[in-house]
């Protein structure tokens, strides 16, 4: 009887270690989409295609200073980054607007408080083909063309060809950026080809003689010899600004705009330390050689 009864406090006991020990693990990781790795800790990011290639790069660094953590970097579009954010399966995410108030109130009644941090900024290049003689428009014939009001490059001082349009689609931000600055909020042409990613649009617009489209200013440098860069003017009149660090920073190119990162207010401290890297000096030195401009 008093074996028996020896045994079965011993395995009483070992059962309650077990189960402390499961919970302290949970505990550790908090409320967030973060799993431990082989390597030791995992970070998520997904969002916007525009800032892929920049959070790749800063991805690429911080695995270099933070060996025991492995990150993975996704696209989708920023609207597809807010949404993983909001249901936790996203530590990170990156997105090339802000997050909108409807998304806000998602949000709010799951019990989510999402943090904005503004980590750079970038020029929405406009790109046509090399062989395009058009060279400058304006912010209204713009929105013109990608609202088909204006559907042929003689319109705009171009040869009697019609205009192929080259849109992002709308999970993008940079869809909606373009849509709310030049376009006024009015919808895309029904004629617009909508492109699953930023290469996509690139790649047409090589490819396509009469198209146009609009990308990040941090892609054009790359294809910069294939694909040509409108000058854009605010208004009739006015000086027509080629996208660049410069003009971004100094706010004389007119479609440009801030790049973000969310995260929950609930998050890891490996969470913090990419934000905190994002953020610091070597962070910012990869934001101007990845082609964007630095926040600071």
């Amino acid at each position: 009887m008093n074996n028996t009864l020896g045994k079965f406090i011993w395995l009483l006991g070992l059962s309650w270690l077990l189960l402390v020990s499961g919970c302290s693990d949970r505990t550790d990781q908090g409320n967030t989409a973060e799993k431990p790795s082989a390597a030791g800790r995992y970070l998520t990011i997904k969002g916007s295609d525009t800032m892929v290639h920049l959070v790749s790069s800063w991805a690429e660094q911080f695995m270099a200073d933070f060996p025991d953590v492995d990150l993975s970097v996704t696209g989708g579009g920023s609207g597809t980054g807010i949404a993983a954010l909001l249901n936790g399966t996203t530590d990170i995410c990156a997105a090339s607007r802000k997050i909108k108030e409807k998304e806000m109130q998602i949000a709010a009644a799951k019990g989510i408080n999402p943090v904005e941090f503004s980590v750079a900024l970038d020029g929405i290049a406009v790109v046509v083909n090399p062989t395009n003689p058009v060279e400058e428009l304006t912010i209204e014939e713009l929105g013109k063309i990608f609202t088909g009001m204006i559907n042929n490059w003689q319109q705009v001082g171009g040869p009697d060809k019609p205009i192929i349009l080259l849109s992002r689609e709308s999970s993008s931000g940079t869809f909606v950026f373009f849509q709310e600055r030049v376009l006024a909020k009015k919808d895309y042409s029904d004629k617009a080809l909508f492109m699953p990613g930023t290469s996509a649009i690139i790649n047409n617009t090589i490819t396509d003689k009469w198209s146009i489209g609009y990308v990040g200013l941090g892609y054009t440098r790359d294809a910069k010899d294939k694909v040509k860069i409108i000058n854009v003017a605010e208004r009739l009149g006015s000086p027509a600004i080629t996208p660049s660090e410069k003009s971004v920073k100094d706010g004389s190119y007119p479609i440009a705009r801030p790049l973000f990162l969310y995260v929950n207010d609930k998050h890891a401290k490996t969470t913090q330390d990419f934000i905190d890297f994002a953020l610091g000096e070597a962070g910012q030195e990869t934001v101007r050689q990845a082609g964007y401009v630095k926040i600071k």
